[in-house]
Order: C-alpha cells, then structure tokens, then sequence
C-alpha cells in the first residue's frame, strides 16, 4: 500500500514589493484595470463583468447616457483604469417624492401661520401681519421684483451660502515670511498628521529662576460689570529675548545641560499648531548637535491675535483708520495684556527669587522693566532609555500669591479683550456688559471657539512654568468705536490642567509634535532652517536657508549709535500708551 505524498509549493519571494512576484503571475492575469480610490470616495460598482462594448450594444438610451459619463470622468481623472468603478450620481428621481406625515392639527396651525392668523386670507391685497422674527410688521399682496421687499432685492439683501459656507469666497492670506528663491523645501507635514502624535512628558524640573515677582491684588476679584475698573497704561517695558541670544541659555549650552533650547512662547506655538489659523514661522538653528528654537525681530507671534479661530475672523480691508483690523486688534490686545499684567498686582509685596533679571545690567533699567520672573524649566524627550533627548525652556510667570497652607502659588495673567459684538469679526460673541455676570460660562465658551489657538497657547505657556494657577481678565472698550480707552469687567482664575481639559487640549500631542520636529532637524545637517506654517493651508514646511538669512533683519533691530543689550526688541517697547495705538 503506497502512502499518500504532500509535495510544498513553490513560494517566490517578492523582494521589489509586496503582493504576488511578477514572475509567477499567470498572463491571464495581467494587465487587469486597476482603480485607484480614497477611503472618502464614494464607490460606484463593486465589479463589473461587461465589456464596455457590449454595454452601449445592449444599454438603453438612459444606460448610453450613464456609460459617457463614467467615460467623461475616466478620462477627466486620467486614470489608466476601467470607467465603471467611477462614482457618478445619474440616477432618475422623477419619481421621488416628499411624504407630509404631518397631522391634521399641525397642517392646519401651519396654514394659520402662512395666513398672518387668520385662515383663508392669504391673497387679500395690503394684509399686514407681524414678522415673527424682528417684531415688525411686513404687508402682502403689494409686493413686486423692483420693491424693496420683492423678490429680487430680498435675494441681492440676503445672500445665502450653501452648508456650512462651503462656497463663500476663501480669504488669500500672505505668508509671514517671504520665501527666498534659494529656500529649498525638505518636509511639509500636514496638520492632520500632526493632530494623531502623542508623547507623554513629566513635570519638567527646575534649573534655576530669576528676578521678581509682585503679589497679586485680590481687590480685582470683585470686579463686575457695573463696578468696572478703568484699565491704566503702563511705560514699563518687558523683552522678549530669542532664544540663543539669552546668556543663561548659552551658558546652559556650553555646560551640556539639553540638546534643544526654546522659550515658552515659542514652544507653545509649536505645541497648538494643529489649532493656528494665521500664518507664522520659527527659526531653527542647528549648531553642533545642539538645536536652537529662534524668533525673528518683531515677527508675528510677539502679538496676541483676536478671533483667529472664529468662522468669520476680522477682515483686512486695507484701511489705515479701520481699527477692527486683524492687525490694529492684535496691537491693541497685545497692549492691553501688558497693562492688564502691571496693573493687577499689588507692588507693597515682593517675592523675590535667588538670582537676579538676566537682562537687567543697571538701576536705570531696573525701573523700566516690568515685575517678571523667568524660570529655566528642563523637560525629558527620550522615549526609550537607550537615548537622551532634552529640552530646556525658558518660562515667565507674572505674579505670586499667598497659598492657603502658608506657602506661595505662582500665577499667569492674561486677559481677553472685547472690541465689538455687532462688528464684522467678532464671531457671534455676546455682549459682555450684558451676560458676563450672568452667564459667565457662555462668554467663556464664545472664547474658546473664537480664540482656540490663542488660549491653548496660554494654558501650555502656564504648564511650561509650572504655574499653579492662571488668571484671566475680561478686558473690553469703553466705547466700541474707541480702540484707546479700555475697562475692567471681570476676572476669573484657573488651574492650568482644568483649563486644557476643559478646551479638549492634549498636552501629549504637543510634545509629540516638538519630537518630530526635533528629529527631522536632528537628521539634517549643521545650519538653519526655518518651519513655516502656510497661510492657507493646514499645513507646515521646514525650509533649508543660507546661513545668513535675517541677519540683515537683526541688524536693522539695533538703535542707531546705541548700544542694546539684546537685537530682539520687544515689540511693546515703542508703543507705551493707548494713544500712540
């Protein structure tokens, strides 16, 4: 009796690719139409088993019609592929219907409803009945095209876009840089592949912290809106030195301490750039195997945007004497934030830190800068123990305040600013006068759709720090056509985790998104680069750039025949008034 045999297949393995070896494939099965497709497409046949000749022999005049424009897409996509799996809406709805379940009842209150109140008298000639929406009264029957309520004018009025405003006209905004002919593209990387990062970081530990900080004034805690409190301009200045002209960061450097360096401010631009809408742009300066997150002189980010994330932000009309413009509005709230920080803070006590303001050289400059403290905070990147990725950032905190157990908390303030409800940009917000003390939780919310990216930002500078606390002001114009005169209305306090939580904000995914970085410039060579977000786009590009590139810009930053301690100036040094806005 012979035993049955198992003889193993012959496996060729494909090293060029996957799926099966061109060189085992069966003739009959190649060059079959393939048809490539996007898992948002929507899908027009499974398989079709008809040539497309013996379709249009046999195909109706309406399967003729169908067939062109599978054929007309087949060729507008440029596909190498069989038409038929293109999706095409064709289909017949002659014969679609609406059904009215509706009960009797509701019809006949509709039809009230359509006869101004009374049934049957729709058609009377001069019937007057009262809108519904405004109040007012509105007349029928008298109406033609060329009135001002006929037909024509109501559709030239009111403008309607489809859903969700797909088609209304898109805004062309300009890059924050200009790109150099000589910039060389090495990564662009989509916003929606940013949003999916994630890397878990702990607490940072702290290096060492400068300067001094007043205490908080509790008195503006029972600030309202019908107690407001004039807001006062300030000429204290602050800098805000970039990052590899900061020397305790240098110093850092040559001790080895990290291999990244950055401030807060720039770090947390990073860290939201799923969320930013504006265009901007970071310097990188790879020296060694050292990488330095930079600034240019006066650039974008040194001010405080309004409404960024609103579903129709403020418009650039070009108008010099518009002062709902996204550029006066962001000059203003960056003003109104400095004096807010100055004017909320009680200067009889002090709390002082163990070293000094690292850019403070003499008592003259110690009374023009304004109370801060900087913290060097050190945050450890590594994902696995086999490396060592380290950065070192640059925080500030604002004010201090006495804890309930005895101790001291650290706070940042920051404050919202109100323009104009009824303007153009200002987002369906409500008016603060009005609905601030008493329904604080729908203002709040108004804010963070409106300015998503800029208080994310806030709550991550907070973090950075290592703040305890985050104190907010609700800071709005005294009149809304006077962008000079600013008042009080409220404040309100946060911890900074509760408020990220709160916002849906992922820490996690902001250091994921630094990793990346960092380890797409670390692959590169020595130089600089510049990461630019597109102005257009939910996108950002890492350009490679001379050496030399905004230098000439740092130069230009420097007072004529004056000595300055740093080329970055701060951009509200010039600016120390509301009058000179």
């Amino acid at each position: 009796m012979n035993e049955p045999t198992f003889k193993l297949p012959e496996i060729i393995d494909n090293d060029s690719g996957w799926g099966p070896s061109p060189a085992m494939l069966p003739e009959k099965f190649r060059d079959i139409p393939y048809a490539p497709y996007s898992k948002a497409d929507k899908l027009g046949k499974i398989a079709d088993w008809s040539t497309p000749e013996q379709k249009e022999k046999e195909s109706s005049g309406r399967q003729r019609a169908n067939y062109r424009n599978y054929r007309d897409q087949y060729t507008a996509y440029g596909y190498g592929v069989s038409s038929a799996f293109v999706y095409t809406h064709a289909e017949d709805e002659a014969s679609f219907s609406v059904v009215d379940n509706r009960s009797t009842a509701q019809k006949k209150a509709s039809s009230y409803r359509a006869a101004g109140g009374t049934k049957g008298r729709t058609g009377a000639r001069g019937q007057a009945s009262r809108n519904p929406r405004n109040g007012q009264f509105q007349r029928y029957g008298n109406q033609n095209r060329n009135s001002p309520g006929g037909r024509t004018n109501t559709t030239a009025l009111r403008r309607r876009y489809g859903w969700k405003d797909y088609d209304k006209p898109q805004r062309a905004r300009d890059a924050s840089v200009k790109v150099g002919p000589e910039w060389k593209v090495l990564e662009e990387i989509e916003f929606s592949r940013l949003s999916k990062l994630n890397l878990d970081v702990d607490d940072g530990e702290d290096l060492s912290s400068h300067g001094f900080l007043y205490f908080y004034d509790k008195n503006y805690d029972l600030v309202r809106t019908k107690s407001e409190r004039l807001l006062l301009p300030n000429e204290k200045v602050r800098f805000f030195i970039t990052t590899s002209k900061d020397p305790i960061i240098e110093q850092l450097a040559r001790d080895n301490e990290a291999t990244v360096f950055a401030t807060d401010s720039i770090l947390s631009l990073l860290m939201c750039a799923p969320r930013s809408v504006y265009p901007w742009d970071i310097v990188i300066n790879r020296i060694g195997n050292k990488l330095f997150f930079d600034k240019r002189s006066n650039g974008v980010y040194d001010y405080i945007t309004v409404n960024e994330n609103s579903a129709d932000p403020p418009l650039e009309t070009g108008d010099k004497d518009n002062i709902n413009s996204p550029t006066t509005l962001a000059l203003e709230a960056t003003l109104i934030n400095h004096y807010f920080a100055l004017q909320v803070v009680n200067e009889n006590e002090k709390h002082e830190f163990e070293k000094p303001n690292p850019f403070i050289n003499s008592p003259e400059d110690a009374e023009e800068m304004a109370p801060c403290s900087y913290r060097y905070r050190k945050f450890d990147l590594s994902i696995n123990e086999d490396e060592e990725v380290s950065i070192i950032v640059r925080t500030q905190l604002d004010s201090a305040i006495k804890a309930p157990t005895g101790g001291v908390s650290f706070l940042t303030i920051k404050a919202l600013n109100e323009f104009d409800p009824r303007a153009q940009g200002a987002g369906g917000a409500l008016d603060w006068r009005q609905k601030l003390d008493t329904q604080r939780g729908a203002v709040v919310t108004t804010e963070m759709k409106n300015n998503s990216c800029k208080l994310a930002r806030w709550a991550v500078q907070s973090i950075l720090a290592g703040a305890d606390q985050m104190k907010l002001g609700y800071v709005s114009r005294a009149s809304p056509k006077d962008n000079q005169k600013h008042v009080i209305l409220g404040t309100q306090m946060y911890k900074p985790r509760d408020f990220t939580a709160q916002m849906n904000l992922s820490v996690s995914n902001g250091w994921g998104i630094v990793r990346t970085i960092v380890d797409l410039c670390m692959k590169l060579p020595e130089g600089r680069y510049v990461l630019i977000k597109d102005p257009n786009k939910p996108l950002i590009r890492l350009y490679g750039v001379p050496a030399n590139t905004f230098d000439a810009e740092d130069d230009s930053a420097l007072d004529d025949g004056d000595e300055v301690e740093d080329e970055e100036e701060e951009v509200l040094e010039k600016p120390t008034t509301n009058s000179e806005l």
